[in-house]
């Protein structure tokens, strides 16, 4: 099953029957719950129009067509479906345990795909695509290497990573829009029990890039960000470390929305230096920015 027929079957599932649907209807909450582009999502929606599940209003808001939906013969809650096999998830999550251990180790393709359980072919694919964010190096005639982590490598990122998002806020500004902000706000919702499980949306950051518009702060994140965007994915499977997460983007978020730009820059860059519980092992460096910034210093996370 692709993953646009899946979130088809799963959405069109709970229309019909009427069950809670797992996100807003908008085309970035459904994206980011499904954690796919927007190409998907787009082709899903307007498939869902034709059929009357989903109906567009004259503000080009989408919503249940519960009118139609209740006139359909009633019938058994239709089963909601699994969800696809996300091989590359499952395989770059494999590689972060790797990449942790700190020591290069080398993969070969045969062996790979044996372990998997798909073509070689298939697996070379992925290899090459995790090649591509920086998770592998491929070495002729010895297969595949995982990249090490290294803390000094990390500590390295971040401080010039805050610089430069630092600067893409500043440059961002003027060109920031209420109802994007907004909606991202709402995309970090805290869990409202023990078994809701947190849903972190963390594209106020892909945003503020955007909206800078320099080319040369875009090249640095196009470049370096995708290695550690796999591991902070990974740091945020912990519930712990997503639940602060979502706190940290909300404060963020709610001073960009009030237009007080000393509070964002100052939760901004707490946000991006006091984090990663489970990567940051530099307790030192995070207490004397903690200190700085006025913060509590109770280790807050976020990515």
């Amino acid at each position: 099953m692709t993953i646009t027929t899946y979130i088809k079957k799963d959405l069109t599932a709970r229309l019909v029957s009427g069950q809670d649907l797992p996100t807003q209807l908008t085309l970035d909450a459904i994206a980011s719950y499904y954690d796919v582009s927007f190409t998907p999502v787009r082709a899903v929606v307007e498939e869902l129009i034709a059929e009357g599940l989903i109906e567009k209003g004259p503000n080009k808001r989408l919503s249940a067509n519960g009118l139609r939906n209740s006139q359909r013969p009633q019938k058994e809650a239709p089963r909601l479906p699994e969800p696809p096999r996300n091989l590359f998830k499952i395989i770059a999550d494999d590689l972060v345990w790797l990449s942790l251990e700190g020591d290069p180790v080398y993969l070969r393709e045969e062996a790979t795909a044996e372990k998997y359980g798909v073509s070689r072919s298939a697996i070379r694919n992925i290899l090459h695509q995790l090649a591509g964010l920086g998770m592998l190096d491929h070495i002729p005639r010895r297969g595949w290497r995982v990249r090490p982590f290294r803390q000094e490598d990390l500590q390295a990122f971040l401080e010039v990573r805050e610089l430069l998002e630092l600067k893409a806020l500043e440059l961002a500004r003027p060109h920031l829009v209420d109802e994007d902000l907004q909606s991202m706000l709402d995309g970090n919702a805290m869990p409202t029990s023990e078994d809701d499980l947190p849903r972190v949306d963390d594209s106020l950051h892909t945003y503020i890039i955007e909206k800078a518009n320099n080319v040369y702060i875009k090249e640095f994140f196009d470049r370096h960000s995708p290695y550690y965007s796999i591991l902070f994915d990974w740091e945020d499977q912990d519930r712990e470390t997503a639940v602060e997460t979502i706190r940290q983007h909300r404060i963020i978020l709610s001073a960009l929305l009030n237009k007080d730009w000393r509070a964002a820059r100052k939760a901004l860059s707490h946000h991006i230096r006091c984090n990663h519980p489970i990567l940051n092992k530099i307790v030192t460096v995070c207490e004397e920015v903690c200190e700085e910034t006025g913060s509590n210093g109770d280790g807050g996370r976020g990515k």
